[in-house]
């Protein structure tokens, strides 16, 4: 099999997290999260921007019990492009404790979605982020959103705060469900009341269909660890205004991080920060991620 060499500057997860002060409701589930090959099994995709370290369902799975989850939502990794396998695999190996997010293309089949199906996937991913992928034309999109909404699937949008105004028709066109990665990566340097994020938060108000994960302060912080208290408040303001529609995950094994490596025990004592009462907790670890991706 191939062997691939990862990027020389990236940064492989923390090998030894801490064990969280926080402790998870009975059920909790981490919404957003990803395997990486082995690279040697499920070969990285040609057309990928990055090659990353491995990252296997056995240490994703481990990762969960330390911290004290009880699922997992492995969102397909761009590395892996539309060659789910990896993902699929993982799911296979979950016991029913895990649900997926695939990318698949236009020319998907029928018997191709309904094997992803019967798998566990619940939604397709649709990247925006140019550093990240090629963007493909809206129609392209909307082709794929044809198919999958019949099996009930939602769409997970990926994308920086500076093209919501840009990406605006096309998001608030769609038929599904519509979870939003990381709080469309405000710029925590700015107010939360400024009109960047307030922009993020209209979508949410004005459109009952979007939903957000609440996750990623160590891609979002400009304080840092361990508590990366200027991503709290942003988070915060989503997870009580629309508590029924947040969701949280570590973003594991935390692909094209630069500055730090997080400790996921630091992450998860995050929670109780945004969302500060046992019944906040309860709907962004338990009863949301169940409702989405398991009823």
């Amino acid at each position: 099999m191939t062997k691939f060499q990862k990027d020389a500057d990236w940064l492989d997860f923390c090998a030894h997290p801490s064990r969280p002060r926080f402790v998870p409701p009975p059920g909790a589930v981490d919404a957003h999260c990803h395997v990486f090959g082995p690279g040697e099994v499920f070969p990285y995709a040609p057309e990928r921007k990055y090659t990353p370290c491995d990252a296997s369902k056995a240490q994703l799975f481990a990762l969960r019990d330390h911290l004290g989850f009880s699922r997992n939502v492995i969102v397909q990794a761009t590395c892996h492009g539309a060659d789910n396998r990896a993902l699929v695999d993982a799911l296979h190996s979950a016991d029913g404790l895990a649900r997926g997010v695939a990318t698949v293309r236009d020319t998907v089949s029928d018997a191709e979605l309904a094997e992803l199906h019967a798998a566990g996937v619940r939604g397709v991913r649709f990247n925006f982020v140019r550093r990240l992928v090629d963007p493909k034309p809206d129609a392209y999109y909307r082709a794929i959103i044809d198919r999958i909404a019949p099996l009930g699937w939602h769409v997970v949008v990926y994308f920086e705060a500076a093209d919501l105004a840009e990406r605006w028709d096309f998001f608030t066109s769609l038929p599904t469900t519509v979870v939003v990665d990381h709080m469309g990566r405000p710029d925590v340097s700015q107010p939360v009341d400024g009109p960047e994020f307030q922009r993020f938060v209209r979508l949410m108000r004005e459109h009952g269909n979007v939903w957000t994960k609440v996750s990623c302060p160590e891609r979002l912080s400009q304080e840092g660890p361990p508590g990366y208290d200027d991503v709290v408040p942003f988070a915060r303001h989503l997870v009580e205004q629309f508590p029924d529609r947040v969701l949280w995950g570590t973003d594991w094994p935390h692909p094209n991080l630069k500055s730090h490596m997080p400790d996921d025990g630091q992450l998860v004592d995050v929670i109780p920060k945004i969302a500060v009462t046992a019944e906040l907790q309860r709907r962004l670890l338990v009863d949301n991620p169940m409702r989405l991706y398991w009823a």
